[in-house]
């Protein structure tokens, strides 16, 4: 499991958005910007009154070439417990095996009222 620390998208310049911004939309931003094409793959089900991930860990699907990435977008403080969850999973094998590579970004601000992101990789 590897981590690194970076700023987000929107500490760019000309970059903005407004502080109530999701994980996922910061998310989506971040890997376009990266030369992505990315999706929301979670979903809500009315009925349950729950979201539903794709594979059960994946909210954000971006490719390009030669790369599938699945991405768990989520708060700073909740990435210990995503990285629990994703290595826990049932469906965790199947989707490395179709080398999708895996990833935690979680999302916080520094002192300076920046956001920074943290990645995981589980590949």
């Amino acid at each position: 499991m590897r981590s690194r620390v970076r700023l987000g998208p929107f500490e760019r310049p000309g970059a903005s958005v407004a502080s109530r911004t999701s994980p996922t939309q910061r998310t989506l931003a971040e890997l376009r910007h990266r030369g992505y094409l990315a999706q929301v793959v979670e979903h809500w089900v009315p009925g349950a009154r729950v979201r539903r991930d794709l594979f059960g860990f994946i909210d954000v699907l971006a490719v390009r070439a030669h790369e599938v990435l699945g991405v768990q977008a989520c708060a700073g403080a909740s990435v210990a417990a995503r990285v629990a969850k994703i290595t826990e999973h049932e469906n965790l094998g199947q989707v490395r095996e179709a080398g999708i590579r895996i990833m935690v970004w979680g999302w916080r601000k520094s002192a300076a009222g920046r956001w920074v992101l943290r990645e995981v990789d589980l590949s």
